[in-house]
């Protein structure tokens, strides 16, 4: 059982999920406003958020900001089809995906349990280890690391560089990434590939300032170096 943290303010959003959550075999908590929402993830760590943007005392971005300070858990922004500018900017802070309001329960439910596999994927042999140098990444641990000292990636970082490593020098249209990561349709909207290479480059980066892991192939996509 996953325990999932929803914030939300609309008493028949959140019912909706609770319900739909609680079916599936998960344990929702709630959440009605961004300060709310901090102290429970503090005191639950929840395996994942369902998080709104527009909220009471702080907004879901601001949220979001202040969650990846301190954690990776997974996070899915739920957002109003004309903010188009706050799913770029949440994407960048962090959050693992977005649903556009009115959403379907369906497509929610599916999202939610293709962030929760990426978190928490299935055991795998031991010998599974990805290599490129000293950039290390052990599958059965779901760990990464550099000259063998650990760092922390959110998992749709560690998915994205897993199959860069994988295949190491090919270059991965964003559309293929959009389809081997997130693996489900993501109406064509291939922001989520740029936002997430970013964040994973800037986290390279903090830990091997002198390495340049991931290249751009222009008009093309991406490529581990």
């Amino acid at each position: 059982m996953s325990t999932i943290l929803v914030v939300d303010d609309e008493p028949a959003i959140v019912d909706m999920l609770a319900y739909n959550l609680s079916k599936a075999g998960h344990a929702p908590i709630v959440a009605r406003d961004g300060p709310g929402a901090l102290e429970l993830a503090r005191t639950w760590q929840p395996d994942l958020v369902i998080l709104d943007l527009m909220l009471p005392g702080m907004d879901g971005l601001d949220v979001c900001r202040e969650l990846r300070k301190h954690s990776d858990l997974p996070i899915i922004m739920l957002t109003a089809k004309d903010d188009e500018l706050d799913r770029v900017l949440g994407l960048e802070l962090g959050a693992d995906d977005y649903v556009v309001k009115p959403f379907s329960v369906r497509e929610l439910m599916a999202r939610v349990k293709t962030v929760l596999r990426r978190a928490h994927p299935a055991a795998q042999p031991s010998q599974d280890i990805l290599q490129a140098g000293s950039l290390r990444l052990d599958l059965a641990r779901h760990e990464a690391s550099w000259r063998s000292i650990p760092f922390e990636l959110t998992s749709i970082q560690f998915d994205v560089l897993r199959l860069l490593m994988a295949h190491p020098g090919q270059v991965f249209t964003r559309e293929e990434l959009l389809n081997k990561v997130w693996g489900y349709d993501y109406y064509g909207d291939t922001r989520a590939v740029d936002s997430t290479i970013k964040r994973l480059r800037a986290r390279l980066r903090e830990i091997a300032p002198e390495q340049e892991f991931i290249h751009t192939v222009r008009d093309v996509g991406y490529k581990l170096a």
